[in-house]
């Protein structure tokens, strides 16, 4: 069998359900962009109008990322920490804008 060069044990991508929290943990770190932007459409898509991404606690780092994106993204109304019973720093709670992206 020849080495494609692509390490994944799936040649196609793997459809992941939407819920109304995304838990970043299984991510690399270089690929928590790109995963946060697509969950955030699917979001909007599938009609939530809150989201919670679960990024950690640690030193924060992963948490000033995630809310760097979400200040950006055109899907994001507003974003606060997580109440201390849904995560507390380790989550982020995202309001979205209701239907297509705005911007």
């Amino acid at each position: 069998m020849a080495d494609s060069g692509d390490d994944s044990p799936f040649p196609e991508p793997v459809p992941i359900p939407i819920g109304d929290s995304i838990d970043l943990h299984y991510f690399r770190a270089p690929e928590i962009g790109q995963v946060v932007e697509a969950y955030l459409e699917a979001a909007v898509e599938a009609g939530f109008r809150e989201v919670r991404l679960i990024h950690g606690r640690g030193k924060g780092v992963q948490r000033g990322r995630v809310q760097a994106l979400l200040a950006r993204s055109p899907h994001v109304e507003r974003f606060a920490d997580a109440p201390g019973d849904e995560g507390g720093w380790g989550a982020t709670i995202a309001w979205l804008h209701p239907g297509p992206a705005r911007g």
